[in-house]
């Protein structure tokens, strides 16, 4: 090892210099700048033999002045590693008070004191001593962004305006980087082939994908301003994953102004909820406060995937009481003791209980007399319904019509209702459950507003598929078997699903809830669909994970290839927000909606799955059975009618 090397491990490995060190480093840069200063005017004639000393002398009295300049712009407190610009005009604001002060001095002062000294020589030290303490500052940064990047990983920073900058910068500033940056990419092509900070800027081809391979590059930084169109270039994610190549990104629950300082540490490694294709939802959350503070809002579900989020979002908005209803012991502990901790302020009750309960929701209905109601609570999962459909009746549909019944009867303004993509001309149990709450809500609001029924309650439902992250979904099953070595199991090569994150969805809820006014069915627009095996394979390459394969195992019971958000006989019209569409379905009427569920109830309590499954299906005719014994129904009304019962799928 070199004694340069060595000098610099030994300096870089400390915090700093102390700021005494800096201090009269600078002093001696002034001191040797105003002898080159008075050698450049006056020649070498002065400063032989004791002109030296008098010219010294004279620099050494003017220090305090300059030192006076450093206190003032405290020059000597920052690491010189660190500079930046600031740190540079700093120095020269150093400089300017010390030249000022000591003029000021020269002409103030009686003669003989202060030693002469000539103006165009202290303008031209001044220039040397500034230009000599700039050196000293980016020379000794240099050398240090050489040291530490000696061995650092290669990255690529997604990103050429303030974002992708700001993470360069954030990157050679900081003292624990890790990385060096081998190029920026640039989606605009006024930038590619120019040089940023030094470095070259590539366009977003497979090309530069080599070109990264080429680099040894481990990781690309995306900038947080262009995470959405980074995710449209699936393309360009598949070609970076399959290069083994990480990406960092911002998580997608956090977002950046854009004004506020960047550092890449606030990147993170992606999970595949992160790379899905999808819009920036936004809603008007000031609207939404105004409807919710102050008042008292009761949540079924509220333990659940959608439910608990909604609790979070409405807490925030400060509700006079907050009234949660959920079967599920431990997560219902789970929430009390976030709103215990977030949000002491805000008056919580967590009731365990079943909404199918009658008398108990009746006084709790009573006693609390919430303004809104957000009713989330169901059973979910297609196979486990298939196999239960007296449960499905009984939690989702008798439930449902427990808890709105009860809202009609004291007085809740409104009563949004939380439905399914699967409720569309569904092919399972449980999205013909969910279709049949539909209906009575729907017909409950109308014979309302035509005076059949007495009450004030404005029924709201709204669509919508499946969310990322939820209990049971696919894809942390898909990360446990990543993790446990595979398969990952999928049921078909061709199924396809569309995916929104949960706090978005919840957002459309409260944004939908909003702009009701009783009868409609909301649908969300749940963007481009995404077909599960690529999910599948870009979450085995994204984990590193050698040798995990792909198995496919058949559709399971009720399930479709594809989900669908409109029936066929269904149009959809415009609202304000864009992604939200109101549905034009049938409508029944009250009494035959009732008559329905009645009958439906009465059939199930003799948990006859084929004859509580047949009476659905009359309830809701689009109901198709898939991958199901219940397609035996299908098959005999066919027989029945002259119809056939192949499948569109």
């Amino acid at each position: 090892m070199g004694i340069f090397q060595r000098v610099t491990t030994w300096y870089f490995s400390k915090k700093a210099l102390p700021y005494w060190c800096v201090l009269m480093l600078d002093c001696a840069i002034i001191v040797i700048a105003g002898m080159i200063g008075t050698y450049i005017v006056q020649g070498g004639g002065p400063l032989q033999s004791n002109g030296f000393w008098q010219h010294l002398l004279a620099i050494i009295c003017s220090l305090p002045f300059f030192i006076l300049g450093m206190r003032i712009f405290r020059t000597y407190s920052g690491v010189l590693r660190y500079s930046s610009f600031v740190d540079l005009t700093r120095v020269a604001g150093a400089v300017i008070v010390g030249l000022i002060c000591t003029l000021i001095a020269e002409r103030l002062l009686p003669e003989g004191i202060f030693p002469d000294l000539r103006i165009k020589s202290m303008l031209i030290s001044g220039a040397i001593a500034l230009i000599l303490m700039w050196a000293e500052r980016i020379i000794v940064k240099s050398v240090f962004n050489l040291h530490k990047i000696e061995n650092a990983p290669h990255i690529y920073i997604y990103g050429v305006r303030e974002g992708g900058v700001g993470l360069a910068k954030s990157i050679l500033n900081e003292n624990q980087s890790q990385y060096k940056i081998k190029g920026f990419i640039s989606g605009t092509n006024e930038m590619v082939g120019k040089y940023l900070l030094g470095i070259k800027v590539y366009p977003p081809t497979l090309d530069t994908i080599k070109q990264m391979e080429a680099d040894s590059v481990r990781a690309v930084l995306i900038s947080p301003l262009l995470s959405e169109s980074f995710r449209e270039r699936q393309d360009l994610v598949d070609a970076i994953t399959d290069a083994g190549i990480r990406i960092m990104m911002m998580p997608t629950a956090q977002k950046w102004d854009g004004k506020t300082q960047l550092s890449y540490s606030q990147l993170q490694e992606v999970e595949i909820e992160d790379l899905l294709p999808r819009d920036e939802i936004t809603v008007d959350m000031q609207a939404i406060g105004e409807l919710l503070a102050n008042r008292v809002i009761l949540i079924t579900g509220a333990a659940g995937s959608i439910g608990s989020e909604m609790v979070r979002q409405i807490a925030q908005f400060k509700p006079q009481h907050l009234v949660l209803i959920d079967s599920a012991e431990t997560p219902m502990h789970d929430i009390r003791l976030y709103m215990k901790n977030n949000y002491p302020d805000v008056q919580c009750d967590t009731i365990v209980s079943s909404i199918t309960h009658k008398s108990h929701m009746d006084s709790i209905f009573a006693k609390n007399r919430p303004d809104y109601v957000f009713h989330a609570a169901a059973y979910k999962h297609v196979p486990m319904m298939e196999d239960n459909p007296s449960e499905a009746v009984f939690n989702n549909i008798f439930g449902t019509r427990v808890i709105a019944d009860l809202a009609v009867k004291y007085g809740v303004k409104k009563f949004v209702m939380i439905s399914t993509d699967k409720a569309v001309n569904p092919t399972n149990v449980m999205g013909c459950s969910k279709r049949i709450c539909e209906i009575y809500c729907q017909a409950l609001n109308k014979a309302i507003v035509e005076g059949q029924v007495k009450g004030v309650t404005q029924f709201v439902t709204t669509r919508f598929g499946n969310v990322l992250g939820s209990n049971g979904s696919v894809i942390p099953l898909f990360r446990e078997q990543i993790k446990k070595g595979g398969p990952v199991t999928v049921t078909h090569p061709d199924i396809i699903r569309y995916f929104m994150l949960i706090p978005e969805a919840c957002k459309l809820v409260l944004e939908a809830g909003t702009m009701g006014k009783g009868g409609e069915i909301f649908v969300f627009d749940m963007g481009k669909p995404v077909r599960i095996a690529d999910l599948a394979n870009r979450m085995i390459k994204l984990s590193g994970a050698k040798g995990v394969e792909v198995q496919f195992t058949g559709l399971r019971d009720g399930e479709k290839l594809y989900e669908e958000v409109l029936n066929d006989a269904e149009t959809t019209k415009p609202t304000v927000h864009k992604k939200i569409m109101v549905a034009s379905v049938r409508e029944y009427k009250y009494e035959e909606a009732l008559a329905n569920e009645e009958r439906l109830y009465e059939t199930s309590r003799n948990y006859n799955d084929m004859e509580t499954v047949r009476v659905m299906k009359e309830i809701v005719p689009e109901f198709k059975s898939r991958q199901s014994k219940y397609e035996a129904i299908d098959k005999e009304n066919a027989a029945k009618n002259g119809e056939t019962t192949e499948s569109k799928e």
